[in-house]
């Protein structure tokens, strides 16, 4: 079997077999991809701030400016929770999810933004190779359940940030020496996260209509009586989006139509 040199630092020569250095090659490919599991980005990818560009994207698309503040930590994690219920379901593959594929998307007011294509995810659900027609609601089950399990979490933290934002607004007549500046980033500041919570509603009507699409084609194609536990699921989260505590009223005079 042919053998490799490679040189170290003591001035030795290691002689590894082929399949040796195949060991090394699999074992230097996977320590690269350390810190995260699948279907998460990669820890070295992220940061606090990771995604403090949906205020600037949500502002910046209909015509507003970001503002300069720093995010609070309830703020922060608005957006952190935020990003996967406006993201389309099951847009990346896990391993490009590993790998870092991370970036940011244009929000829905954003002119010139890719159109909604409520069959997307249903026809990467049907066209995806799985081992038995089963999988594939058990697929759509779990996405279904995903998007419930952050519902709850994601309205806690807005309508934490939204009641401070209430409070900010009226504390703004009685801050003394306020400058143009701050109050401009103080506003600027409330109709972000206002916008986010409306982005985010938005998402989850998008995500709805995906999930009904999705599962008529595979009762369609493939019946099977875990149909009736998807539709069950994809209503629960119909009611609660529409039964949502917060009904995307701006705090600082903007409201956008979520339908779309």
């Amino acid at each position: 079997m042919p053998e490799t040199c490679f040189p170290i630092r003591t001035g030795r020569r290691v002689s590894i077999s082929s399949s040796g250095l195949a060991l090394v090659l699999v074992s230097l490919v996977l320590g690269g991809c350390s810190g995260g599991d699948f279907g998460r980005t990669r820890e070295d990818f992220r940061n606090d701030d990771m995604h403090r560009w949906m205020g600037a994207e949500v502002t910046g698309s209909v015509g507003l400016h970001p503002s300069q503040f720093q995010l609070t930590d309830e703020e922060r994690q608005l957006r952190d929770l935020a990003y996967p219920l406006v993201e389309p379901p099951r847009s990346r593959p896990a391993w490009k999810s590993v790998f870092g594929d991370y970036k940011p998307l244009a929000s829905p007011w954003r002119q010139g933004a890719p159109a909604f294509d409520r069959s997307a995810y249903g026809r990467m659900l049907i066209d995806e190779p799985h081992r038995s027609d089963a999988s594939r609601y058990s697929q759509l089950i779990d996405d279904v359940r995903d998007d419930i399990t952050r519902f709850e979490p994601f309205f806690s933290t807005a309508g934490r940030v939204l009641d401070l934002d209430r409070k900010r607004n009226a504390s703004l007549a009685h801050v003394s020496e306020l400058s143009p500046r701050e109050r401009a980033d103080a506003t600027a500041r409330m109709q972000e996260n206002s916008l986010i919570v409306q982005w985010v509603q938005q998402g989850l009507e998008r995500r709805i209509s995906s999930y009904h699409w999705a599962l008529e084609r595979l009762v369609v194609q493939a019946p099977d009586n875990m149909a009736a536990d998807a539709d069950r699921l994809i209503n629960e989260l119909a009611r609660q989006t529409a039964n949502a505590p917060l009904s995307g009223r701006p705090v600082a005079g903007v409201a956008l139509s979520t339908r779309g």
